[in-house]
């Protein structure tokens, strides 16, 4: 086995302004605890930027979710993970050929805020945090395997959307 082979994976972002990001989320070594660590970095950051957002600007709208609990639930936590995910990862394998991997990171989280923004005005303020995320967690895995560049970031994904979804569905606002 060649020094290559068994050298360790460099970090995501390592000599770039996403050095801050955790080890766990930048390098492809424990899956579990990636996921684990990109939720705790991404749910709650994203969670004080949309109170922030909603209190800046109280008369902007929300997104509209159509559809009884189970639907609301399935398309904010299944749906929208995957497609979502299946969306910025090819995005992400194109702009990484073109792109320094940090610009290639933040521009896909930048581009994911105006996206959700064209939904309603706010709402990409809060988006483009966990999608920092995301797009660091699919780039660092994609040196492993391309499946699990996919797999994670929508775990995460889902896990980010799980109680927004279930507050949508029931009905509470916050």
């Amino acid at each position: 086995m060649s020094s290559e082979a068994l050298a360790a994976p460099q970090a995501v972002g390592s000599d770039s302004p996403l050095r801050f990001l955790p080890r766990a989320i930048r390098v492809p070594e424990r899956p579990f605890l990636a996921i684990a660590v990109a939720w705790l970095t991404s749910f709650p950051i994203s969670i004080v930027l949309a109170l922030l957002a909603s209190r800046l600007f109280p008369d902007a709208g929300h997104p509209d979710f159509k559809g009884g609990p189970a639907l609301v639930i399935f398309a904010v936590v299944i749906f929208s993970p995957v497609v979502e995910t299946l969306i910025m990862g090819s995005v992400l394998l194109i702009l990484l050929r073109f792109l320094p991997e940090w610009v290639a990171i933040v521009v896909s989280a930048i581009g994911w805020g105006i996206a959700h923004s064209m939904l309603s005005p706010t709402w990409g303020m809060a988006v483009w945090w966990p999608f920092l995320i995301l797009s660091t967690l699919f780039a660092a895995w994609r040196k492993r395997s391309l499946w699990l560049a996919f797999a994670l970031p929508i775990c995460v994904h889902a896990l980010q959307n799980l109680l927004p979804g279930i507050l949508v569905a029931t009905g509470v606002s916050i």
